[in-house]
């Protein structure tokens, strides 16, 4: 095992060697910041200096010289437009198919809504017990409104869902399933194009949350044949605190698809202020309610860097990142009472790493008191979240080692 002095050298050379490394540039790190390492970019992520410049330029040249006239010159087109490319870049999905808007909850809903009322006579919505709460909550308020059933499969919060577990719960009665693609607590990255095939072959609808993907998993809409899809954009595309959400409608669901939200920029002619709602075409159908443009400058700038960056790359320094940090929990942690609650196989894990102490609570205060700042998820996980743009190896260095001295320090008590 090497040696704390080893492991620092080592984050050196993988800083130096790392094709990524003049991305951490581009954030705001104040020189004066009291961070020493940041954990939560998997919660949010850190605002990019371009971002400042881009919402500065636009308050100043297009909403203040256009006024009003900006709707009708583009902004109209915005969640269509910034759909597209984020389909491009992170989502794998063709024009046409996902547009941005509402936030991931509403968007959720509405889609889920659209899928069970577009399975009549069947009752029953399948989900795992460790999905994200608002996922969870929303389907329970889904169920209730329509009558319908819950289906619910345990799974381990340390390992995620599998094809085998949605096989064995899927039947004539599955109007929809709905899981995440990476697992908010454990980071296992679930095998969407198998779960998908298994619940189609069952006649139902599927639709996948991409929160903790998007940005840092490559993800396959179109080659899963996935139904629906939703996702947030302020974690690793960096969109910044309440960043507007993007919803995917695969083609074949145009025209049949119906959400349960009726609102002036759904209809075909949103300026006709007409009686009687006619949903426009194609993905456009999921808008409600006025677009939130301002919102989407941030999510702009993270799409330039993740595209100049290529999401196989991204990919490839998460997983660098998530080694580096295994080794030194390894090193470090597991000797002092400490459980790794995510995959060790690269291939079933996110961006992210879960730890499990009793006491994890309140060493996670402590380490916010001290500059370093993961994230606490009860009853007893801290979650070491690793921005593969944003986070170098010798920030991951520093940071564990301050978690690992207040571990010791607790355990020799």
């Amino acid at each position: 095992m090497l040696s704390h002095a080893d492991l620092l050298e080592k984050a050196h050379v993988l800083d130096e060697t790392d094709p990524l490394r003049g991305f951490r540039d581009r954030f705001l790190i104040p020189e004066d910041s009291d961070v020493v390492a940041y954990f939560d970019g998997n919660s949010l992520g850190r605002p990019a200096l371009a971002t400042a410049e881009r919402m500065d330029r636009f308050i100043r040249e297009q909403w203040g010289r256009q006024l009003i006239r900006g709707w009708t010159d583009g902004w109209f087109d915005w969640p269509e437009e910034i759909g597209n490319r984020l389909g491009r870049v992170a989502l794998g999905a063709a024009p046409g198919q996902v547009l941005v808007a509402d936030s991931t909850t509403v968007l959720l809903y509405k889609l889920a809504r659209a899928a069970v009322d577009a399975r009549p006579g069947r009752d029953e919505i399948v989900i795992d017990t460790d999905n994200f709460p608002t996922d969870r909550y929303v389907l329970e308020g889904i169920a209730a409104e329509r009558g319908l059933n819950l289906r619910w499969i345990d799974t381990d919060p340390a390992e995620g869902i599998t094809a085998e577990q949605v096989a064995g719960a899927v039947g004539p009665n599955t109007a929809l399933v709905v899981f995440s693609h990476v697992a908010y607590r454990s980071g296992y990255v679930a095998d969407a194009e198998a779960i998908t095939r298994t619940a189609q072959d069952a006649g139902a609808l599927v639709l996948w949350d991409l929160s903790h993907s998007v940005g840092a998993v490559p993800v396959h809409l179109d080659s899963w044949n996935a139904d629906f899809a939703v996702g947030c954009t302020y974690k690793y595309l960096n969109g910044g605190p309440g960043s507007p959400a993007f919803g995917y409608l695969n083609r074949r669901h145009h025209g049949h698809a119906r959400q349960p939200i009726w609102g002036w920029i759904g209809h075909r002619d949103p300026l006709a202020m007409g009686p009687g709602y006619q949903p426009v075409d194609g993905v456009r159908s999921m808008l409600s309610g006025t677009p939130p443009i301002l919102g989407m400058l941030p999510l702009l700038t993270g799409l330039d860097m993740l595209e100049e960056a290529g999401i196989e790359a991204v990919r490839a320094k998460s997983l660098r990142l998530t080694d580096y940090a295994l080794e030194l929990v390894d090193a470090w942690l597991l000797d002092h009472g400490v459980a790794l609650a995510s995959p060790r196989d690269p291939e079933r894990r996110g961006g992210h790493i879960t730890l499990r102490r009793e006491d994890f609570r309140e060493i996670n205060d402590r380490l916010w008191q001290r500059g370093v700042i993961p994230d606490f998820r009860a009853p007893d996980g801290i979650r070491i979240g690793l921005a593969p743009l944003g986070t170098s190896f010798a920030e991951v260095h520093r940071g564990l080692s301050l978690l690992a001295e207040l571990v010791g320090a607790r355990s020799t008590r």
